[in-house]
């Protein structure tokens, strides 16, 4: 199967630079594994569409403000002033190894070589906060970093740092988007993007839903590089995603095995909760899930067994996307991708709003 079979042609008015104005207010396009039917809907009628006894799963990571501006220490030094903004680098923090160290995504990143210092400035501070050396490089821009011992890190980050939207939304990001990119329910802090089927979520959906019936647990995978690296195989058996730190909690493995023993639904929330529970169940190799923490780049194609999620809540994915070939994957091992492609044409026609702050798709 190639890549190119998941291309679809998406107006550009059809991204959505913004969130809506009200949260958990989107469209969500039902869709129906059994019969590849699917009708519009809205989000907000979530609560009556799941059935009591269901297993909702959601992803709390946090998104980190990890989208960072640099100057080289080089440079710096000649200057008499402020570092001057149009020479900047930007560093997108993905993902953390050690206490001082991240790897990153850092542009341009030709001349940003191992050895090479950078320093970063809150706006018209003389002083860096923070400083960097670059251990490594690899291709496509990626760098390892170790910062400078810092009092508080996080207290820094979140001084200077820029919620790392992405780069289809057109804009810079603002005081907003610290709220609106972010779930309600997150809790654990680690994201380089937010997981954005979540983001849907209010409180009051989520106490109806419990009122309902519905159980709700939590896992958490911290989103990293794989997100925002593009598809540069042409075929699905060359693809190789990063791996990605998740977490297994005690409560959500015991509620996992229970609703297995009792064939109840389970509900995943977004393409990278699918991602963390397929993976545990193929670490048990079907024995009872046991709680733990670890790293998955399990990349789901069309033909995947499913052995966990019977639903999946998520937004419309990018063409040629890794999380389109999952959604297809769950759609059908035969016929998915067709079934998918067609919800999408129609999705368009009604003119969906798409990616991170689009309208959402459940498949069950």
């Amino acid at each position: 199967m190639l890549v190119s079979d998941f291309n679809f042609d998406l107006p550009e008015e059809l991204i959505a630079q913004s969130p809506p104005a009200i949260r958990g207010s989107s469209r969500m396009l039902l869709f129906d594994r059994a019969t590849g039917q699917y009708h519009d809907n809205f989000f907000r009628n979530i609560p009556q569409i799941l059935k009591p006894g269901d297993l909702l799963i959601l992803n709390d990571s946090r998104v980190l403000p990890a989208r960072l501006y640099a100057t080289r220490a080089r440079s710096h030094q000649t200057q008499q002033s402020s570092p001057n903004p149009t020479g900047r680098i930007e560093v997108l923090l993905t993902q953390q190894l050690a206490v001082n160290d991240w790897t990153a995504l850092v542009r341009p990143s030709r001349k940003i070589q191992p050895g090479e210092r950078l320093l970063f400035h809150a706006p018209n501070e003389a002083n860096p906060l923070l400083e960097a050396e670059i251990l490594s490089a690899s291709e496509f821009g990626e760098r390892t970093l170790r910062f400078s011992p810092a009092p508080d890190f996080s207290a820094i980050l979140n001084k200077i740092g820029h919620m790392p939207l992405p780069p289809y939304i057109h804009r810079e990001d603002s005081d907003a988007d610290r709220d609106r990119y972010q779930t309600v329910f997150s809790q654990e802090s680690g994201s380089a993007a937010a997981p954005t089927a979540g983001l849907h979520f209010t409180p009051e959906i989520l106490a109806q839903l419990k009122q309902n019936g519905i159980q709700i647990e939590t896992i958490t995978l911290h989103v990293g590089l794989g997100t925002f690296q593009p598809v540069r195989a042409e075929k699905l058996s060359d693809i190789r995603l990063h791996a990605e730190h998740y977490t297994l909690p005690p409560a959500t493995a015991e509620a996992i095995n229970a609703a297995l023993n009792d064939g109840r639904r389970i509900i995943a929330t977004g393409t990278t909760t699918t991602r963390t529970l397929e993976h545990c169940a193929q670490t048990a190799g079907g024995d009872r899930l046991i709680p733990h923490t670890g790293q998955t780049s399990i990349f789901i194609q069309p033909g995947h067994r499913f052995m966990i999620v019977n639903g999946l809540l998520t937004n419309f994915h990018l063409p040629q996307s890794t999380l389109l070939m999952l959604v297809s994957a769950f759609a059908g091992s035969q016929t998915g991708k067709e079934l998918v492609l067609s919800a999408y044409a129609h999705a368009i026609r009604e003119k969906y709003q798409f990616f991170s702050y689009g309208d959402c798709m459940l498949l069950l």
